[in-house]
């Protein structure tokens, strides 16, 4: 199955596109604004409104075979530690050997945020690259979870 965070998800048709092709049951979780799929295989589930309950909801049930697509990394880190595969929206691959490090950083940063409240920017914005990128990671993510 394929689990997407889908608040702030800017590959949703794309998941959607590559799941049909492949023929896996997808559940987009947010807590509402997110149009229904008429695809069968696309299940809509929204959750009660509160911090994280969309992550908890994907926490609870991702595990190994399974593909959850997330941009938030503590989220990533409880799916990786069930055994999913994880993929950030630029297809980066988030697993065991490097979720430690990338949630140092993560929290490093929002350290430094918070000590200078004048620090402006952020991320790059996201660009057809990494769509490309994210494209070919849930290819091959989706291949080696049927292997």
């Amino acid at each position: 199955m394929i689990y997407v965070d889908a608040d702030a998800c800017p590959v949703k048709a794309e998941v959607a596109r590559v799941a049909t092709r492949h023929r896996v049951k997808t559940f987009v979780v947010s807590n509402g604004g997110i149009r229904p799929s008429v695809n069968p295989l696309i299940e809509t589930i929204v959750v009660p409104d509160g911090p994280d309950v969309a992550d908890m909801w994907i926490a609870d049930r991702a595990t190994r075979g399974d593909i959850v697509i997330t941009g938030d990394i503590p989220l990533a880190a409880r799916c990786v530690e069930n055994g999913a595969q994880v993929l950030k929206h630029n297809g980066e691959a988030l697993t065991p050997a490097n979720i430690g490090n990338i949630l140092a950083t993560r929290d490093l940063m929002a350290d430094m945020r918070a000590a200078d409240p004048f620090r402006q920017g952020g991320g790059r914005p996201f660009s057809k690259a990494d769509r490309s990128r994210f494209l070919d990671a849930l290819e091959r993510a989706l291949r080696a979870a049927k292997g």
